[in-house]
C-alpha cells in the first residue's frame, strides 16, 4: 500500500479496533474510519499520541476530554491513536476519566498509513517512535488540517481556534 502525502491524505477504508467507555462499560469495536465518517454528520480529529499514561500524552487527552462539547459544537468527533493495547487504553480511559474515543493500533497500519513513525534522537540512541499529530478531517471525508510533531499542552485551545474560524 503506498503511503499517501499529506496533500492527497483520505481516511483509509481497512479495519481498526476502537475502544470507548459508555456507563461504566468497554466497547470494543472493529470500525472502518471511513465508512464510520459516511455514516455521520460529523467531521472527524484523529490525533496520534506516543504512549498511554505519559505526561504529554495525558495532558493531550485530558484537554480534549474538557473541550470535548466545543468540538461537538463545531461538528467533529475526537479519536485518539496510540501503538497501546486495548488493555492499556482501557486503564488510561478509567485512570484519567476520558471521554474520547482511542484506537489501538498495535499493529501499526494505521500510523505507518498516516506517516506518523519516525526516527528519534532519544539520549544518543535512535528509535523509532510515534511523532504526535493531528489530522481533522471534515464531514464530506476531505482533510482540512493537518500538523505533525506538536506540541501536547494547549494544541487542544488553538485547534479549537483554527476550526471556529
Amino acid at each position: 500500500m503506498a503511503k499517501p502525502t499529506t496533500e492527497n491524505l483520505t481516511l483509509p477504508a481497512f479495519p481498526v479496533t476502537m475502544v470507548r467507555e459508555l456507563d461504566k462499560h468497554f466497547i470494543h469495536d472493529e470500525i472502518n474510519l471511513k465508512e464510520m465518517l459516511a455514516n455521520t454528520n460529523k467531521g472527524l480529529i484523529l490525533y496520534f499520541y506516543p504512549k498511554d499514561n505519559t505526561p504529554g500524552c495525558t495532558t493531550q487527552a485530558t484537554e480534549f476530554t474538557s473541550h470535548l462539547n466545543e468540538f461537538a459544537d463545531l461538528g467533529y468527533d475526537i479519536i485518539g491513536v496510540s501503538r497501546d493495547s486495548v488493555e492499556s487504553h482501557e486503564k488510561f480511559i478509567t485512570k484519567h476519566n476520558l471521554h474520547i474515543a482511542l484506537i489501538s493500533d498495535t499493529d501499526e497500519k494505521l500510523c505507518q498509513y498516516f506517516d506518523v513513525i519516525k526516527e528519534k534522537n532519544m539520549y544518543g540512541n535512535i528509535t523509532l517512535g510515534l511523532v504526535r499529530s493531528a489530522f481533522v478531517f471534515d464531514a464530506d471525508g476531505n482533510l482540512t488540517h493537518a500538523q505533525r510533531n506538536l506540541r501536547a499542552k494547549g494544541y487542544t485551545d488553538r485547534l479549537l481556534e483554527i476550526l471556529a474560524n
